[in-house]
């Protein structure tokens, strides 16, 4: 489930609100706010898409963990999925 958007990293590019299938974001005045998480389905889309690595998505889908967002910089885990495919920061396309 999505759980953070870093709001340091992120650049308002709104590129998670339209790589999410389920519509779970909206766009917002300077970041996308999670406006509907409960319609999250752990696709991991709008994490793999994020150009800035903004973004975690717990693999817990039914759970909501509340992550110190600190911790998730420190042990690198934000970004990790994006790594783990094969993916570094910058190399998504644009939608």
């Amino acid at each position: 489930m999505i759980e953070v958007i870093d709001e340091e990293r992120c650049t308002g590019c709104n590129i998670c609100v339209h790589a999410c299938p389920t519509n779970v974001f909206d766009a917002g005045a300077k970041i996308p706010v999670i406006a509907r998480q409960d319609d999250c389905q752990t696709c991991f889309m709008c994490e793999a898409w994020c150009p800035e690595d903004a973004l975690y998505v717990s693999p817990r889908a039914d759970d909501l963990e509340h992550p110190d967002i600190a911790a998730l910089k420190f042990n690198h885990v934000i970004g990790s999925y994006r790594a783990a495919i094969g993916w570094s920061k910058g190399d998504a396309p644009t939608i």
